[in-house]
C-alpha cells in the first residue's frame, strides 16, 4: 500500500504542477499515469513542437516545458507509478480513499485530484487488414523520436494540421516522404498548407490526393503499401506508414466511479475548487468541465493551485494556511534543499 496526501491520477503538466503547489504547503504526492513517461499528451504526442501560450515562455517546445516541471517538482520527491491505470476507488471510513491500478497496486490518500488530460488516447485507425499485425512493424500512429525515421521511406496519410505538419517536419529527415490524403482539399492551419505546397514544388515532399491506403504488404516488416487512387491500384515501396486521422479519447474505469460526467468530462464547482461531486476528488485540467471552462495549459495550473489549497483544509482541518509569496518565505523541499532570495543588509558607505 503506497499511502501520500494526494493521489494524482495523470502526469501531464497540471499534474505535475499541483505536486509543487502541494509541495509548497508540505503535502506529499504521489502521481498514477497509464503512459510509461511524465508528460501526458506532451510526451506522447508532440514532445518536439513548440508552444507558444506558457507565462513567461515565448516559445518552448513541449518536451522541454516537462523537462522543467520535472525539475521544478524534484525537490518535493514525488513517488511515480508509471504504465498503470487507476481503476477502482474505495472511501474508507476515516475518508480516506484506496485506489487500486489494473496491475493489483494499492494507493491510500485524503485527497484524489484526477489530473488525467483528455482520458487514455486511443488512435483513430484506418480499416485497413492486418493493420494490428504491422503496429510496431512499420505502422506507427504517434512519432516520439523523429530521428527514428532518419534516412527512411515514410508515408502519411490524413488531411489535418498533424498529417501536414509531420510531413513538413519528416521532409528533412526521412529520405522519402509521401503525403496521402482522400480528397485534394486539407484541413489545416494555412502556413502549414502552404510550405507542403512549397515542400511539394521542390521535389522534397510526394502528394498523393486524392487517394486511401487499402493495403499492407511484407513478411516480417512493413515493405510496401497498396493505394487507391480513383479506382485504380498502385504499390508504394516504403519502411513506416503513420496514419494521422486524429485520436479518441476516453475516460476509462475512472468514468464508472460515480462522477457527475458530461461529455467525457467530469464537471467540477468551479466557483470553489474544483470539486467533483464527491467529496475529496478533485478534476483539474483537461478532464474536467464547467461553465467557460478553457483546455489550456496555464488554466490548469491555475486550477491545480486552488486544488491544493482545498486539499490542505481537507487534510488538516481548522487549521489556517498563512499565504506567502515564494520571493519572501522561499522554498523548503522534502529532499532538505532550501531556495530563497538574497536578504537585503543595511550597510554603510563609507
Amino acid at each position: 500500500m503506497i499511502k501520500t496526501d494526494i493521489l494524482i491520477i495523470g502526469a501531464g503538466p497540471t499534474g505535475l504542477f499541483a505536486v509543487f503547489e502541494a509541495g509548497l504547503l508540505k503535502l506529499k504526492c504521489h502521481i498514477l499515469d497509464s503512459l510509461p513517461q511524465p508528460g501526458g499528451q506532451l510526451s506522447e504526442l508532440y514532445p518536439k513542437k513548440p508552444i507558444y501560450d506558457i507565462p513567461g515562455f515565448p516559445e518552448v517546445l513541449a518536451g522541454d516545458l516537462v523537462n522543467n516541471l520535472m525539475e521544478q517538482i524534484k525537490q518535493f520527491e514525488p513517488g511515480f507509478t508509471l504504465g498503470e491505470r487507476a481503476e477502482t476507488i474505495e472511501k474508507q471510513e476515516d475518508g480516506s480513499f484506496i485506489v487500486t491500478s489494473n496491475k493489483g497496486k494499492k494507493f491510500q490518500a485524503s485527497v484524489v485530484a484526477i489530473a488525467g488530460g483528455l482520458g487514455s488516447f486511443e488512435p483513430r485507425k484506418p480499416l485497413i487488414e492486418d493493420i494490428e499485425f504491422y503496429e510496431n512493424k512499420g505502422v506507427k500512429y504517434f512519432i516520439k523520436n523523429p530521428e527514428k525515421f532518419r534516412n527512411k521511406r515514410v508515408v502519411i496519410a490524413g488531411g489535418g494540421d498533424s498529417a501536414l505538419d509531420w510531413s513538413v517536419f519528416l521532409s528533412n529527415v526521412a529520405s522519402e516522404v509521401t503525403l496521402i490524403h482522400r480528397r485534394n482539399e486539407f484541413r489545416g492551419a494555412l502556413d502549414s498548407v502552404e510550405k507542403v505546397q512549397e515542400l511539394k514544388n521542390a521535389g522534397k515532399i510526394k502528394m498523393i490526393t486524392p487517394g486511401e491506403v487499402v493495403g499492407l504488404n511484407g513478411a516480417e516488416h512493413l515493405e510496401s503499401i497498396d493505394v487507391d487512387i480513383n479506382g485504380a491500384h498502385r504499390n508504394i515501396p516504403t519502411d513506416y506508414f503513420i496514419p494521422l486521422f486524429g485520436l479518441t479519447p476516453k475516460l476509462g474505469p475512472i468514468a464508472n466511479w460515480g462522477l457527475e460526467i458530461e461529455r467525457n468530462a467530469i464537471k467540477v464547482n468551479n466557483a470553489l475548487d474544483y470539486q467533483t461531486n464527491i467529496p475529496g476528488i478533485f478534476a483539474i485540467g483537461d478532464v474536467n468541465t464547467y461553465p467557460g471552462k478553457l483546455k489550456l495549459i496555464l488554466c490548469g495550473f491555475h486550477e491545480a493551485t486552488l486544488m491544493c489549497q482545498a486539499a490542505y483544509q481537507i487534510i488538516n482541518p481548522g487549521k489556517k494556511y498563512l499565504m506567502k509569496y515564494t520571493t519572501v518565505s522561499g522554498i523548503d523541499g522534502f529532499d532538505g534543499t532550501r531556495k530563497e532570495a538574497p536578504k537585503a543588509v543595511v550597510k554603510a558607505i563609507d
